[in-house]
């Protein structure tokens, strides 16, 4: 199988400090690859070897079948990053800041006005590409931020962590438009610590942990992994909450979670269900609600992170801003 972004052994050290300690990964075509990890873990550091702006200390990483520490301007032109804040001038006019990047990829003027009201209307900001940028929401600002990205048209686009910060339903717009993007044939690498994010978007996953990739596979490959489940319980009558709790507590040895009227635990024998079932039947308690859930991404991510060693710190170094994305893009030349 070709694939988009390939990494073999990847390492990267800061003086003592490893930030990628071996890290493979793989991303297929046309699809969207989600990288998690905690604070730490590698990721902004690995996707800044993939956009060919940091050299890696040893192993391989290949963009669209390109070496990307040997062909660099290659790489250049296949590629578009969106970092972890938005990175336009706010000085400048929605319409200005695109026209900008484009002129410097070697877009005559009126090709980059053109591009520039070609990407406000496909996300959302026509109406509003007169408006200098510092009058935009942060909603506006991350999908103009990712309009910047695409100019050149890249076959593979880099966001990392692209929706922090965002409320909820800014966070569903730059959803929509990632999947629009996939859609439309593109590869994404998405940096992400929010699970539901995650798992809604990303096609595989990567977990990577001390700078190395620790459990991959699909959202639902990885929670099939974990091999305990949530039973929750709800009794009818919240009178006998208390029963139920102690029930629940002499059949597993554990003490239930209570929240508001239900309990949870997490077990790794469905049989449970079924005595937990069956003695609440004979102590006359009804029940309004008994399932057995699979686990959640965040509970998967906590199950494979959560009680490893001390993490080491990522590159302090913000991405490539605005400044960089032409660098991140197709170099053309004039016509």
């Amino acid at each position: 199988m070709t694939y988009a972004i390939e990494t073999e052994g990847l390492v990267k050290r800061f003086g003592k400090v490893t930030a990628l300690s071996g890290l493979d990964l793989t991303a297929r075509q046309g699809t969207v690859l989600g990288v998690l990890g905690p604070n730490g873990a590698g990721k902004t550091t690995a996707v800044r070897i993939l956009a060919s702006l940091m050299s890696p200390d040893s192993g391989t990483a290949r963009v669209c079948g390109y070496d990307v520490a040997r062909q660099p301007h290659e790489v250049r032109r296949v590629i578009g990053l969106t970092g972890q804040y938005a990175a336009i001038d706010e000085q400048l006019t929605g319409a200005q800041n695109i026209a900008l990047v484009a002129r410097l990829l070697g877009l005559r003027r009126t090709a980059a006005k053109r591009r520039a009201s070609e990407l406000l209307e496909r996300f959302g900001l026509g109406h509003a590409g007169d408006r200098k940028a510092q009058t935009y929401s942060g909603g506006m600002r991350r999908r103009l931020d990712l309009a910047v990205s695409l100019v050149g048209s890249p076959s593979v686009l880099y966001l990392d962590e692209p929706t922090t910060g965002l409320d909820p339903e800014s966070r569903y717009e730059l959803w929509d438009i990632v999947r629009k993007l996939v859609t439309n044939g593109s590869t994404v690498l998405l940096t992400t610590q929010y699970m539901d994010e995650a798992d809604r978007l990303a096609d595989d996953i990567v977990v990577i942990d001390g700078g190395a990739a620790i459990a991959t596979g699909t959202p639902e490959e990885l929670k099939a992994k974990t091999d305990r489940q949530t039973l929750e319980i709800q009794p009818a009558d919240s009178g006998r909450l208390k029963d139920t709790r102690q029930i629940i507590e002499e059949l597993s040895g554990i003490q239930p979670i209570v929240k508001g009227n239900q309990l949870r635990i997490q077990v790794n024998d469905t049989a449970l269900t079924t005595a937990v079932l069956r003695r609440l039947d004979e102590a006359g308690i009804e029940v309004i609600e008994l399932a057995l859930r699979q686990p959640s991404l965040d509970e998967v991510f906590l199950s494979l992170t959560g009680s490893r060693g001390q993490k080491n710190p990522d590159h302090p170094e913000e991405l490539a801003t605005a400044g960089a994305v032409p660098a991140a893009q197709t170099e053309r030349s004039s016509s």
